[in-house]
């Protein structure tokens, strides 16, 4: 007997050729009344969504993760209007990349294609389900997702409402899958689905892409956890350096691009270390240091080795005493995953020097951490932020979703 797995990435590949078919404006109507269908269902959805944390407040999931969890009107209508951006964005596929002619008078053409069926695999977050699925169809993809257990009912109602609303449309109805089991098998049997699947992109934690890479014979894209970094520089203003600090760790911790750990030059730290911890102390963050930072503030837990290489996406945050920006960027090259990384200063040779030297997706210069984001690159939305560099790196929009494609145009040239 066919497993879920295979027939619904069967199902998926036999309707690529039909998205291939299809025209631009086809695609936008169809992801419009993907839109429209989900803020006409929203009731159908939130209470989709609360068995969902029900599930989890009984597992004892914690705070954060339940935040990202969670489903209510304002973020629907969000999730809504990431489709209705993805619209409005100009679509990559036959966008002519290079034309020239060969001395034997072939004229060749690079065009952007699709890529074909997109295996995406994905943990907690429900809005991914509605991402990866407008993003992936605007593109002339299909594809078949496979979110967490977490979110099983919440993915359930998505997909459901989704391709009923495909129903109305010229875009194949199979073109979007969902894999219910939630069992890990499930998992690894997609990444091996050679032949059904052109790529996977797995979206989660280091343990869940670490499965992906290290098992996939399917192409992978890889997309990274997130250990980032602010540091505030000698000559960072301390209002600025406070409020970037506060906003990339506490505006949202759950998220990849959120703060772990805080560099801070010792010069800053000696007179307004606790100026620049305020806000985090008052919201509650734990605070784990080095031993300088706890010579400096009351209360601080130690930070080890493997505090400084966590990725908490929780009210956590490590606090670390440096003498120069070249200790800052050893820190960052040791434990960092080429995420995302922020310098706070006002010495632009500081700057230029961080910009150039950080090795990661998106690096920062007196700016939040937490705009790395598709949206609010204004792509739309994003499938992932890609921290490898073949392919696509940082937040990936439309064009990552592409490959590319040659024709040749002739008169009868043969080859001699």
């Amino acid at each position: 007997m066919i497993s879920e797995v295979r027939q619904k990435a069967t199902w998926a590949q036999e309707a690529a050729a039909a998205m291939n078919r299809m025209t631009t404006e086809q695609k936008n109507a169809a992801l419009s009344a993907m839109a429209d269908a989900l803020i006409a269902r929203q009731d159908e959805l939130i209470a989709a969504n609360e068995e969902d944390l029900r599930r989890g407040r009984e597992n004892g999931t914690s705070p954060s993760l339940l935040d990202r969890l969670a489903l209510n009107g304002d973020r629907i209508a969000g999730i809504a209007e990431g489709l209705r951006q993805i619209v409005e964005l100009p679509d990559p596929v036959g966008e002519l990349l290079e034309r020239f002619e060969r001395p034997n008078g072939m004229k060749v053409e690079k065009i952007r294609v699709p890529l074909g069926v997109i295996g995406m695999i994905y943990e907690a977050r429900p809005n991914v389900t509605v991402d990866a699925a407008g993003l992936c169809l605007k593109t002339g993809n299909c594809v078949v997702l496979r979110g967490g257990s977490a979110a099983l009912s919440s993915n359930r109602k998505i997909v459901e409402i989704l391709k009923d609303a495909l129903g109305s449309t010229a875009l194949p109805g199979d073109a979007l899958q969902l894999i219910e089991d939630s069992d890990r098998a499930s998992v690894n049997e997609m990444l091996k689905l050679n032949g059904l699947l052109d790529v996977v992109i797995p979206r989660g934690g280091a343990a869940l892409i670490r499965n992906v890479v290290e098992n996939a014979t399917v192409p992978v894209i890889e997309t990274g956890a997130g250990i980032c970094h602010v540091f505030v520089d000698e000559s960072a203003q301390l209002e600025m350096a406070a409020s970037i600090a506060f906003n990339a760790k506490v505006q949202r911790p759950s998220v990849c691009n959120s703060m772990e750990t805080l560099l801070v030059h010792r010069k800053v730290a000696e007179t307004s270390l606790a100026e620049l911890l305020a806000p985090m102390l008052q919201a509650n963050v734990e605070v784990r240091g080095c031993p300088d930072t706890q010579s400096l503030l009351d209360g601080v837990k130690t930070a080890t080795d493997d505090d400084f290489a966590t990725e908490y996406n929780d009210y956590i945050m490590n606090v670390r005493i440096v003498d120069s920006l070249d200790e800052a960027l050893a820190h960052i090259r040791r434990y960092g995953t080429k995420h995302s990384e922020c310098i706070v200063t006002e010495t632009i040779a500081h700057a230029e020097r961080f910009l150039q030297e950080v090795d990661a997706a998106a690096v920062y210069h007196n700016v939040s951490t937490r705009f790395t984001d598709g949206f609010e690159f204004g792509f739309g939305a994003e499938i992932g932020i890609s921290t490898q560099k073949l392919h696509a790196r940082g937040p990936m929009g439309l064009p990552a979703l592409t490959s590319t494609k040659y024709r040749i145009y002739g008169n009868g040239q043969v080859r001699g």
